[in-house]
């Protein structure tokens, strides 16, 4: 009896040093991909490093929770790497070669690949992922639940223009385990304002049938000021040069320019006449300091 007991606590000792030596190895491989990605900025030989541990892992119990944690570390890591190496278009498919299940993908990783789609301008990708891992039961209970669901609004239903199922969302059983009242809230504020500015936009006048008839007058308008603006500066100075800035002609320039003001019949409340009218108001400004500022330092002097 003490024989087999001695039998079973070698069998299990072993066991246990087994896993280990394997943790070890595990870990070790982790530390390799990392320092390859971040320190060697080798992505490829990173993404192979994730991927041999993945290999490694595959034999071992998936209940083991040490072994979770790898597989998760692999993960990241590879996900990062195919990022880098512009392979971003396979990522969501890798990682399912690693899970089998949508619902079985941890939180974080949900998170990369919802991130990682979004900025890359395919949020698409992650619809349907990360719907049947946010409406799986026993994902509601980890953490990052939360934050799973806030990216999926944000950065898939929002920008796709979902809408119907972004209020189902915030108003649904995910929303009431994901947000906070104040949170669903905002959620259903940031809705209805993408909502709003869709309906807007048909309606802008950049977007209508006679905008090019519209954009044309108005660039061409800002073109002639432009030039015009330039040509007073030019004259400008031209008479400060050839020293014939005189008192009489400067105040001549000064009404031929108020002048064109009147005749053109500006409207300083048209948006295309801000840029001119700033230009205008700078150039006065040289033309007051430079006539009347001479005269003003002799009177402070004579006081």
């Amino acid at each position: 009896m003490d024989c087999k007991q001695d039998v079973e606590e070698m069998v299990v000792y072993k066991s246990n040093l087994q896993t280990g030596l394997f943790g070890l190895q595990m870990s070790s491989m982790l530390d390799t991909a990392a320092e390859q990605m971040m320190v060697h900025k080798d992505f490829q030989a990173a993404f192979d490093t994730c991927d041999r541990g993945l290999h490694s892992l595959a034999n071992m119990e998936q209940e083991d929770n040490r072994c979770g944690e790898f597989k998760a570390g692999f993960c990241i890591l590879g996900i990062q790497a195919l990022a880098e190496l512009n392979q971003w278009h396979g990522v969501l498919s890798w990682v399912l070669q690693q899970y089998k299940h949508q619902e079985k993908i941890p939180a974080k990783i949900m998170q990369m690949c919802i991130l990682l789609y979004s900025k890359v301008g395919e949020p698409a990708v992650m619809q349907e992922a990360a719907r049947v891992w946010l409406h799986c039961l026993s994902n509601s209970r980890v953490t990052g639940f939360g934050t799973v669901a806030e990216l999926y609004l944000l950065h898939v239903l929002v920008p796709l223009g979902h809408g119907d199922e972004a209020l189902e969302l915030i108003v649904g059983e995910v929303g009431s385990v994901a947000f906070t009242e104040d949170q669903r809230q905002t959620a259903l504020d940031v809705v209805e304002e993408k909502e709003r500015q869709n309906q807007e936009l048909p309606l802008n006048p950049g977007t209508s049938p006679n905008s090019e008839i519209t954009a044309h007058p108005v660039s061409t308008q800002g073109s002639v000021i432009r030039k015009l603006a330039a040509m007073l500066r030019f004259l400008y100075r031209k008479l400060l040069v050839t020293g014939s800035g005189s008192f009489p002609l400067r105040r001549l320039f000064l009404a031929a320019v108020l002048l064109y003001m009147l005749f053109s019949r500006m409207d300083p409340a048209l948006s295309s006449s801000f840029m001119w009218i700033s230009k205008l108001l700078e150039l006065l400004r040289q033309m007051w300091s430079s006539m009347f500022a001479p005269y003003y330092q002799v009177l402070t002097q004579r006081l």
